[in-house]
């Protein structure tokens, strides 16, 4: 987290006041934030977090705060399945920005229930591959770069409305959606503007 401090906050217990990290006090209010690269280790704590609130209250909803430069697209496939696979609805939102692989994420949120702040930017690219070694280790690196590519097309095919040879097209450079533009192109449902 470069050098962040991770912020504590006092939070009424039955027992009195108890202290603890802001992640923690937003998990017991079933809210996760997503605040940085994916990679294998944040996959993981992430998926401990929807794994624990579906198996604390599986009828309760989730809201999933998303604002990742993306990352590391297999990691995000295993959140994405998780998402997937539990029984709570995941409200996503992307505050600030979702690129590439955490796209995917924001867009994976149950039907109605996807969202971007105003401001907030939504990234779609194809995965890249970096690989050296041998000639037979790198062609077996790219078919995998074309694998994910076409599993993450798809996915989001599923999620926008938009087919796989849309999202193939759209994906050949970056294309960078303002929340108004990610909601009419179906990766988002609402664009949140400022309470009151």
């Amino acid at each position: 987290m470069s050098g962040y401090t991770i912020p504590n906050v006092i939070a009424q217990h039955p027992r009195g006041e108890r202290i603890m990290d802001v992640y923690s006090h937003l998990l017991a209010e079933r809210v996760i934030y997503l605040g940085t690269g994916i990679d294998a280790g944040v996959a993981n704590a992430l998926i401990a977090q929807l794994l624990h609130l579906d198996a604390d209250s599986p009828e309760s909803g989730i809201q999933f705060y998303i604002n990742s430069e993306g990352g590391d697209p297999g990691a995000a496939l295993a959140i994405y399945d998780t998402m997937q696979h539990i029984r709570p609805r995941i409200a996503t939102t992307c505050v600030g920005q979702a690129i590439g692989p955490a796209a995917l994420l924001v867009a994976a949120g149950d039907p109605g229930e996807r969202a971007a702040l105003a401001h907030a930017r939504v990234v779609l690219h194809q995965p890249a591959g970096q690989s050296r070694g041998a000639i037979p280790d790198l062609i077996l690196a790219a078919d995998e770069v074309v694998r994910v590519r076409s599993d993450m097309e798809e996915i989001l095919a599923r999620h926008s409305g938009r087919t796989a040879a849309e999202l193939r097209a759209d994906t050949d450079r970056d294309r960078v959606f303002t929340a108004s533009a990610a909601r009419d192109y179906g990766l988002i449902d609402t664009v949140l503007g400022a309470r009151g």
